[in-house]
């Protein structure tokens, strides 16, 4: 059974820092694409960033670039995002999600369940 399980989420001020990390069981991350987005109260789902196979390309949405960044543990079996400068609007429940091909796509073959990031102001 293939399993994603995001963490890293919680309460942050404004202009603070988190990692969130997403861990993969029953597929290797580094052999799939990796995409995180995330979903604020009331809104559709957000696509972010995305990781090619083997960290071949990383891709960044205008609302993160430069702000957040993708990573890799390969013996840890786990993708990390590096969220800075994290602003009230980036409160949202955040999600990893595994595919095949494709980056930020709709109908990514797993997804986590997803971890909660709060930015006070």
């Amino acid at each position: 059974e293939v399993q994603l399980v995001e963490s890293g989420g919680g309460l942050v001020q404004a202009g603070g820092s988190l990692r969130l990390a997403c861990t993969g069981s029953g597929v290797t991350l580094d052999d799939a694409v990796i995409s995180w987005f995330r979903q604020a109260p009331g809104k559709g789902r957000e696509g972010l960033s995305c990781v090619g196979k083997s960290n071949s390309v990383t891709y960044y949405t205008n609302s993160v670039k430069g702000r957040f960044t993708m990573s890799s543990d390969n013996a840890k079996n786990t993708v990390y995002l590096q969220m800075n400068s994290l602003k009230p609007e980036d409160t949202a429940v955040y999600y990893c999600a595994a595919d095949s091909f494709r980056c930020l796509g709709s109908g990514m073959d797993y997804w986590g369940k997803g971890t909660l990031v709060t930015v006070s102001s």
